[in-house]
């Protein structure tokens, strides 16, 4: 892993270094003098700057008596490389993913683009119930619990960070669950709107053909690492952190922007 500045999977790999270290109850200073290291290339490891071997990486692991699947994942993490990270959980829930909900609460900005649904982190619980009974890939003993930690997520909705969301016409008038849902969850944006920190903007389909129509993603972005694009499907998502993709996502929201309704007439 050479040095470089923090990327998504790098942090992830730093915060499960980070996790089996606090384990053992020993701080970096010492640890690092346990090993005869700097104290640096611990820090380093621990935010995913890399900067270390594979052999460090199981130096380290040995020392704090991490478990074989630790072991496994993190240098599974170690060597990941390119511009895309492809995660397939192993529920088959790509929105439930770790990696996801940690990049979501750090983010300082998140802007969504929906076509076909009422964004995620819009979703009233029924709304989310009735869409996460219509998974293929979720048992149906377990839709009850899947859909209450999906709402549940929506707790980051809150003051301290800017939500942009832009949402397709169409995507409103789906009535999911029957009437009384749909209604409830249309009366949930009108909520929300009124928030100073969250901006609700519709897609008219009035406006034809646009460059949103790739397709659904997010961008997080942070105070201190670039842009994160979050693309999912039925049961695999995407991340990416490149500077040529974050460009061309940033240029659709451009676009889109240009086509939607004002937050007023939305």
């Amino acid at each position: 892993m050479p040095k470089r500045s923090s990327s998504v999977v790098g942090r992830e790999f730093g915060n499960g270094i980070r996790a089996i270290i606090a384990r053992t109850g020993l701080t970096h200073r010492k640890l690092a003098e346990l090993l005869g290291w700097q104290e640096a290339k611990i820090s380093d490891m621990t935010l995913g700057k890399g900067g270390v071997t594979e052999q460090d990486v199981l130096l380290l692991l040995g020392y704090c008596q991490a478990t074989v699947d630790e072991r496994e994942h993190l240098l599974e993490l170690f060597h990941e490389s390119g511009n895309a990270w492809l995660q397939i959980p192993k529920d088959g829930v790509p929105d439930q993913v770790r990696t996801l909900i940690d990049q979501e609460r750090d983010a300082k900005e998140i802007i969504c683009w929906s076509m076909i649904l009422v964004p995620g982190l819009l979703q009233i619980p029924e709304y989310c119930y009735v869409v996460t009974k219509h998974s293929k890939v979720i048992e149906a003993e377990k839709v009850p619990a899947v859909a209450a930690t999906r709402a549940a997520r929506a707790n980051i909705l809150e003051p301290g960070r800017k939500f942009v969301f832009f949402v397709h016409e169409q995507a409103l008038e789906l009535p999911v669950g029957g009437v009384e849902v749909w209604r409830e969850q249309l009366a949930h944006l009108l909520r929300l709107s009124v928030r100073k920190y969250i901006s609700f903007r519709i897609v008219p389909r009035s406006a034809g053909m646009h460059s949103g129509t790739s397709g659904d993603f997010r961008m997080m972005k942070f105070p201190k690492y670039p842009p994160v694009v979050y693309v999912e499907s039925v049961n695999y998502c995407l991340f990416f952190d490149d500077a040529e993709t974050i460009k061309v996502h940033e240029d659709i929201l451009a676009a889109l922007a240009t086509v939607a309704l004002s937050e007023e007439e939305s």
